[in-house]
């Protein structure tokens, strides 16, 4: 029978499925990256993103649409990682508040639906452009909107709009010459192209594995997961047995000796009490059936109820975590009335030890690890800030790829003032922070911040994972490169040698300033070598070298 709407047991089931779809090739979406750096993350983002999400709704049970929708939307939302993760998190957010107030969703509201999906993720992104994520979403909306007006089944309709994503992803090379150069599509738009075909196979039904790492409706901390599991093993018998027999044959004392002695031999905890024509038992064992499969043959059973006493102590522990988790919260929030809120806090993201140390040093208050390799999602964000205990709170977010769930967080937040300062690399970060001035407002501090930003210029050191074509650049699997702020500014084979022609393309000649950041797999040898070489070759500009242990990347530099 062919189904023309969709209930909430069954848009769950496809939500799921396409989240699935999208993680099974989050490694493909990576490589499509247009930089083949080996930190490229919009696969690894968007199922991050649409996986918090689907935990989530795997832990609802027979969920109304309205309860779908939130659990989708806030799931998504909070956990948002890079650009096209908050993306993503936009279009769900858009998309479930069309629904939301239906029982059964029809090829109607799924296109009005569509429409302000795209509506939302436009007004998200500041300068949106053609040829990503949004143009693909806004190429199917159209379709689902023409098609809304025609008798179509809603298997031809899903079907259509895929089709339509599928051929406007296919030209967004030609929407941006960069994917064209590189001979690629959208990451982005693959990412989303892959939730619906997964979605389009869970309402079909096919065999899909639902499961989700992670989903329950109850958390807990790892010591308390720990220590459920150790309360677990010391109950020998996880069930507990209770029933009344109505005597129907003759049950002498001694019936009753062997009854007991059987349950004995099953369990512990044992009651047997007669009385009549009743008898009253009660036991503790690991297989209920043989007790009452016993009981069966001295008569019939009633009133009877069998509990999994380690399901029970689970659940205590896991309320006693909540309480003990509620008074940490309590008492925290009572500290923080206590001492009252500085003016102004920070909070930045670093990529390394040594990045972290000098950020520290320089009045962070809270560090978000991850960055480059790792952005951070729009809840680590949310906790950050409320943690901090200041009045205003600037956010640094040291790479254009978090910004975005920086601004997501800033939107989610009511009783603090956050700025987000746009800094687009770690040095940029820096110099932000050191430009902030005590003495000066809010105002001042943040044009003085975002003018500062303006001034500095970042390259960043690291190897190619692919061979492909980019800025005119011949590159091969193991190359090693300089990425500028726009563009891939050097190419070769020697380390140091990239780096030099990497600095000298940034104009060089004109700063006062050159500061180096070396990696996590980088000698301090070899940072010192570069130190000199450019002393030499740069003798009227200062020269500074930090660790900065960032992974992938060999070197950080920055030209002021």
């Amino acid at each position: 029978m062919e189904t023309n709407t969709i209930n909430a047991a069954l848009f769950a089931r496809m939500f799921l499925a396409g989240a699935k779809n999208l993680e099974a090739k989050k490694e493909w979406i990576n490589e499509l990256n247009v930089f083949p750096v080996p930190d490229g993350d919009t696969g690894t983002n968007m199922t991050m993103t649409i996986m918090s999400a689907a935990r989530e709704v795997a832990a609802l049970e027979n969920p109304s649409m309205e309860v779908l929708a939130k659990a989708i939307s806030s799931g998504s939302l909070r956990g948002a990682r890079g650009n096209s993760g908050v993306i993503l998190s936009q279009l769900f957010r858009g998309f479930t508040k069309g629904i939301k107030k239906y029982d059964e969703i029809d090829v109607t509201v799924l296109a009005a639906a569509s429409q302000k999906a795209v509506e939302t993720a436009y007004k998200a992104v500041m300068k949106p452009k053609e040829g990503t994520i949004l143009t693909v979403a806004k190429g199917a909306a159209d379709k689902a909107l023409e098609l809304a007006e025609t008798d179509i089944s809603m298997d031809d309709f899903l079907k259509a709009v895929i089709e339509e994503a599928e051929f406007v992803l296919s030209q967004t090379p030609e929407m941006l010459p960069v994917l064209k150069e590189a001979g690629v599509v959208d990451s982005g738009g693959q990412g989303l192209l892959q939730v619906m075909k997964g979605a389009y196979d869970g309402f079909l039904g096919k065999e899909v594995d639902y499961t989700i790492e992670g989903a329950k409706t109850g958390t807990t901390s790892v010591s308390g997961a720990a220590a459920a599991t150790q309360t677990e093993a010391d109950i020998k018998f996880g069930y507990c047995t209770e029933f009344i027999i109505m005597l129907e044959k003759e049950y002498t004392e001694q019936t009753e000796q062997e009854f007991k002695a059987f349950l004995e031999s099953i369990g512990d905890s044992i009651v047997v009490v007669s009385d009549d024509d009743i008898v009253k038992v009660h036991v503790h064992t690991n297989d209920p059936g043989k007790a009452i499969s016993r009981a069966l043959t001295y008569g019939s059973l009633t009133r009877m109820k069998i509990d999994n006493m380690r399901e029970e102590h689970h659940e205590k522990l896991i309320k006693d975590a909540q309480k003990v988790a509620a008074q940490q919260k309590f008492e925290d929030e009572e500290r923080k009335k206590i001492v009252p809120p500085k003016p102004v806090g920070f909070i930045s993201v670093s990529i390394g030890e040594g990045v972290g140390q000098i950020f520290r040093e320089l009045g962070v208050d809270y560090l978000i690890e991850g960055g480059q390799t790792m952005n951070p999602s729009t809840e680590d964000m949310l906790k950050a800030i409320e943690e901090v205990n200041a009045e205003t709170l600037y956010i640094l977010p040291n790479n254009k790829n978090i910004i975005l769930a920086a601004n997501q967080a800033k939107l989610l937040t009511r009783d603090k003032n956050v700025i987000v300062i746009p800094t687009k690399t770690v040095p940029q970060g820096i110099t932000a922070i050191v430009t902030y001035s005590a003495e000066a407002t809010v105002e001042e501090n943040t044009e003085a911040m975002m003018e500062e930003i303006k001034n500095v210029k970042t390259g960043q050191i690291t190897y190619a994972v692919r061979d492909t074509h980019i800025d005119d650049k011949e590159i091969k699997e193991g190359d090693i490169m300089g990425i500028g702020d726009h563009a891939i500014l050097a190419v070769g084979k020697d380390i140091t040698d990239v780096t030099l022609e990497t600095i000298e393309q940034m104009d060089a000649e004109e700063a006062e300033l050159i500061t180096v950041y070396y990696g996590e797999d980088t000698r301090k040898e070899d940072a010192e070598n570069l130190e000199n070489l450019l002393s030499e070759k740069y003798p009227a500009c200062d020269i500074e070298v930090y660790s900065g242990g960032q992974p992938i990347y060999y070197y950080v530099v920055s030209v002021e």
